[in-house]
């Protein structure tokens, strides 16, 4: 079985709750805040709703058309399909991977800068981290205030965490930039 993709889970968990069509998919995606955690574009998504139409895990259950709007077609999820989602959210649970983010990539490349730029654009990263902190915040206080049971958003705190202990780190890093701890080397220019 080929792996599924992040989209390709979410897809599958949305169907898990109850047959939609693609649009209301990309909808929820977006209203739920999971455009944090997954690529979702529509493009992508509908591609997505037919490849794993192809791999049998989901199918069409009827075509609506609501006024002047396009047809949509409903899906829903089969036994397939509920058992690859259980099967990939099981391993991805219990088994850790390396991603590949930017971040890491362009830190490892920071001293290219000037101590003075690359502390700058780090305290721009801090404060970045302020507000996406702080409405991490504010998406959990809305779920909590309409009553949704936790293990519906556990990924609010994972993310909230992952904000939390980057910021604190690059605010421990600056510092010891600026208090000569961490000495500055930039790489000479030609």
């Amino acid at each position: 079985m080929a792996e599924l993709t992040p989209l390709a889970i979410s897809v599958l968990a949305l169907l898990h709750e109850r047959p939609m069509h693609a649009y209301e998919m990309y909808q929820l995606l977006l209203h739920r805040h999971n455009h944090r955690i997954v690529k979702t574009r529509p493009g992508s998504l509908y591609h997505t709703v037919e490849r794993l139409a192809g791999q049998e895990f989901v199918r069409a259950t009827g075509i609506e058309r609501s006024g002047n709007r396009p047809e949509r077609t409903t899906y829903e999820l089969t036994e397939a399909g509920a058992d690859a989602l259980r099967q990939r959210v099981e391993s991805g649970l219990e088994t850790y991977a390396y991603e590949y983010p930017l971040f890491p990539v362009v830190l490892a490349e920071a001293h290219n800068l000037d101590q003075d730029d690359a502390v700058l654009r780090l305290r721009r990263r801090v404060e970045a981290l302020d507000r996406l902190i702080a409405e991490e915040d504010g998406h959990e206080a809305e779920v909590r205030a309409r009553g949704v049971p936790e293990p519906f958003w556990l990924t609010l705190g994972y993310l909230r965490s992952q904000l939390a202990a980057e910021r604190d780190w690059l605010s421990t890093t600056i510092e010891r930039i600026e208090s000569k701890d961490l000495p500055w080397h930039p790489r000479k220019k030609k």
